[in-house]
């Protein structure tokens, strides 16, 4: 039995989307692909034909996995959550103890994260490590370059 994945509404509507424009512009694209590369003829030696087929199943591969997906997602509101700890989907503002600055992050699903965008994986180390803390919590992160000592300074759930 396969595990469900949290993710946001946001999140969410981005797998939909993108599934929507794999099954109704780049399956159809890519047959059209395949059937003119076959047009050419001789397919042993069509660089072409075997692109199209390469892309073909990368296109179909990418469906069976936004479907899988899809079908797992456990959709977390946010601004419905009645809590004062860190958990999936805040938005968590830190102060690094050690530089003086702050920096926020939101908590999303794998797919959704995009540090970018200020946007951590549940399963980051980091994402990881907030989980459960409170407003003026001091939190210790094991991270590549060391330990970073942040304390919660503010928790939003949008």
């Amino acid at each position: 039995m396969s595990s469900s994945i949290p993710m946001t509404r946001e999140g969410y509507q981005r797998l939909q989307e993108e599934l929507k424009r794999r099954v109704r512009v780049d399956r159809p694209k890519v047959v059209q692909d395949i059937a003119e590369a076959r047009a050419h003829g001789d397919l042993s030696e069509n660089a072409e034909y075997d692109a199209a087929k390469e892309r073909q199943g990368f296109v179909e591969g990418r469906i069976k996995e936004l479907n899988d997906k899809i079908a797992r997602a456990q959709v977390i509101n946010p601004a419905e959550l009645d809590t004062d700890k860190v958990v999936f989907g805040a938005k968590v503002t830190l102060f690094d103890v050690d530089s003086g600055t702050e920096v926020t992050y939101q908590i999303v699903g794998e797919d959704e994260a995009d540090l970018k965008d200020g946007k951590i994986s549940v399963t980051s180390p980091v994402g990881k490590a907030l989980i459960g803390h409170r407003l003026d919590d001091e939190v210790r992160i094991k991270v590549p370059s060391g330990l970073k000592v942040y304390e919660v300074i503010d928790i939003k759930y949008e």
